[in-house]
């Protein structure tokens, strides 16, 4: 029983106690001692990413509860607990947070010379921060959580960011984030005022009347469609993208984006059911309008970040038609674009800075030629692009059709739309590879040639390796998350 106990506590504890000790070793080494920082932090992470895996090798996919829940009274006055679970949906994208916190480690180790102990500080407890989120059954922490790694994210921006608007740009996305979340703040004190906990297990088998349960809808609506980021309120996630670093574009692109979705599975479907299918055709409407939209603005775009930026709207918001499409494939089909996404953006972000570093430029119009002066960037970011463009075969095609499935259940117009996405986003693809690619070399812009080093290519092989493990044998996530969907299907009496 001991022993149970001890593995059920380090399994999930410990990924969240490593970057957290990481955080702080460094404090207490001198600047000038670079190396040994940077271990640290490489270190810290990749203990997080290969702690003890009991959630994954002891994991029970047949039951849709929480397992390995663990609890630690903070406001017992309140009835307010530090509770941590996971179940089929969490369960992978905790593993992608930690699979992504050392390639962000790593992408920075030789930029990191200056405030590189600040960098590592930051970068570790924005990983304990975004792994506690994934795994929170408290609903006030559900909101705290996330409100705060937008701070460490903030500062990574505003420091170590590439341009002279980086401060701008920092500001805009930690105010939108944060605006939108008030409302979130009010929405759970009602719900424990009525429930007098905020356990999310005792608010999903509550009933709430269906005009609070419309109010609710909305002021959860508000916080989560601008973290997806759904338009209008998209307009933050390309200027951050543009400023950020080439790890802060990675992680904003494979996790935070994925907040706001979760926020829409763990919160308001199956706690507001009503008040969800009342607002599925305001959804499809705009989604549907931000798929179309924002894959035109992509072709206008001259900046290599801010295109694959307006391609991560467009692909977000195919994952909300997805996620309020009232069926079983919808609904799990969204979770698998979401862990694409993880990947396919993230490694096109790493090939955008890859180029950054040898020419000091992410102009499109002074590319060319590159497949004849960095043939293997050019071949990995070749595979990136047909994953990026939903090629049978890569792990973005295994999501989206499903959701296509699910969506024309619901409404063929939605899906058509959605398919028309699609095609768009094949065509901007395209043509921003070749723009890049092919063509003659432009030596009056570009002074350096050369491909990514060894480093540079090991960060590469994992996410090639994810993309293609995805795409051909897919199984084993619909294995584990079924059940889990299954029931919030039904809970959420969408069937």
């Amino acid at each position: 029983m001991l022993e149970h106990f001890c593995s059920c506590y380090f399994s999930l504890s410990g990924p969240i106690l490593c970057p957290v000790l990481g955080s702080i070793t460094p404090l207490f080494i001198p600047n000038s001692r670079i190396r040994p920082i940077r271990l640290i932090g490489l270190c810290a992470s990749l203990i997080t990413f290969l702690y003890p895996p009991v959630p994954r090798i002891q994991f029970d996919p047949s039951t849709a509860k929480s397992q390995f829940v663990e609890s630690l009274r903070w406001l017992p006055y309140s009835n307010i607990n530090f509770s941590l679970g996971i179940d089929g949906i969490s369960l992978f994208f905790v593993i992608l947070t930690t699979f992504l916190i050392p390639i962000c480690i790593l992408v920075g180790w030789s930029g990191m010379r200056s405030y590189g102990k600040e960098y590592i500080t930051a970068s570790l407890i924005r990983s304990f921060l975004m792994i506690a989120v994934f795994r929170m059954l408290d609903l006030l922490l559900f909101y705290v959580l996330p409100e705060s790694v937008p701070i460490p994210m903030f500062i990574i921006i505003g420091v170590w960011g590439s341009r002279q608007r980086k401060i701008k740009a920092a500001y805009q996305f930690f105010l939108y984030t944060l605006l939108g979340s008030v409302f979130m703040l009010l929405a759970i004190l009602l719900i424990l005022l009525q429930t007098g906990t905020t356990d999310l297990q005792i608010s999903l088998t509550t009933e709430f009347s269906e005009r609070r349960q419309i109010f609710l809808w909305i002021a959860s609506f508000a916080s989560f469609a601008v973290k997806v980021p759904m338009v209008p309120v998209h307009i933050w996630l390309p200027e951050a993208h543009v400023e950020a670093p080439t790890a802060g574009s990675v992680i904003l692109a494979g996790i935070l984006l994925k907040l706001g979705t979760h926020g829409f599975l763990r919160f308001s479907i199956p706690i507001f059911p009503e008040a969800t299918l009342c607002a599925t055709p305001f959804i499809y409407t705009l989604s549907a309008i931000a798929i179309i939209y924002t894959s035109l603005t992509t072709s206008r775009q001259i900046d290599l970040k801010k295109i694959i930026a307006y391609s991560s709207v467009a692909h977000m918001n195919l994952v909300t038609i997805g996620m309020f499409s009232p069926n079983i494939q919808g609904i799990g089909g969204s979770i698998l674009p979401m862990l694409s996404h993880g990947l396919v953006p993230s490694a096109l972000f790493l090939c955008v800075g890859v180029l950054y570093d040898r020419h000091k430029t992410r102009l499109v119009r002074y590319y060319g030629g590159s497949v004849s002066t960095m043939p293997n960037l050019s071949t990995i970011s070749f595979s990136f692009t047909l994953a990026n463009m939903s090629l049978p075969g890569t792990s973005s095609f295994i999501g989206e059709f499903p959701i296509s499935v699910g969506a024309f259940q619901r409404n063929s117009l939605v899906a058509t739309l959605a398919a028309l996405g699609m095609i768009l986003g094949a065509a901007y693809s395209l043509w921003l590879y070749n723009r890049v690619v092919s063509g003659n070399c432009k030596p009056d812009f570009l002074h350096k040639f050369s491909d990514p080093n060894g480093r540079e290519v090991s960060i590469f092989i994992p996410f090639l390796v994810g993309v293609v493990r995805m795409g051909v044998h897919p199984k084993v996530f619909p294995d584990h998350m079924h059940t889990s969907v299954s029931n919030l299907v039904q809970h959420g009496k969408l069937n």
